[in-house]
């Protein structure tokens, strides 16, 4: 359960992101538009086309570089479990579970396969900093 390592990516990924601004899913992603300059940001969201002047991708499978994606995740529990599966087929290493996302069989599948999980309590809106610069540091 490393952020340190979360951060490390050279993409990030938000499954659940939302053109209403007044949702997490769309409050996780202007944290990344404004936190993660530099890196390639995805939206995703099957509905959506594009999310705060971002294309957005319809899955995880979309993405162009899987392997270098962390990805957070804003859905509800049912919908985490697969998103768990999807990103252990496609190679992701990395994913950060917001509050009332978790999964317990889809964390503990993705653990079992080698996957970083964070989940339990983390918020990225209030972690997400540290855990950046911190991963900034030991680069």
């Amino acid at each position: 359960m490393s952020a340190v390592e979360f951060f490390k990516a050279s993409a990030f990924a938000v499954v659940g992101a939302s053109a209403d601004r007044s949702k997490f899913g769309n409050r996780v992603l202007r944290w990344y538009l404004e936190n993660a300059a530099g890196a390639s940001l995805f939206p995703i969201n099957p509905k959506a086309p594009e999310i705060e002047g971002v294309p957005a991708l319809q899955s995880l499978r979309a993405l162009p570089n899987p392997a270098a994606t962390s990805v957070s995740v804003i859905t509800p529990p049912a919908v985490t479990e697969a998103v768990l599966r999807e990103a252990v087929e496609l190679g992701i290493r990395n994913v950060w579970l917001q509050p009332g996302s978790e999964s317990a069989a889809g964390m503990q599948y993705a653990r079992d396969h080698g996957v970083n999980v964070i989940g339990g309590g983390p918020c990225i809106l209030v972690s997400g900093a540290a855990a950046k610069a911190e991963a900034a540091a030991r680069l």
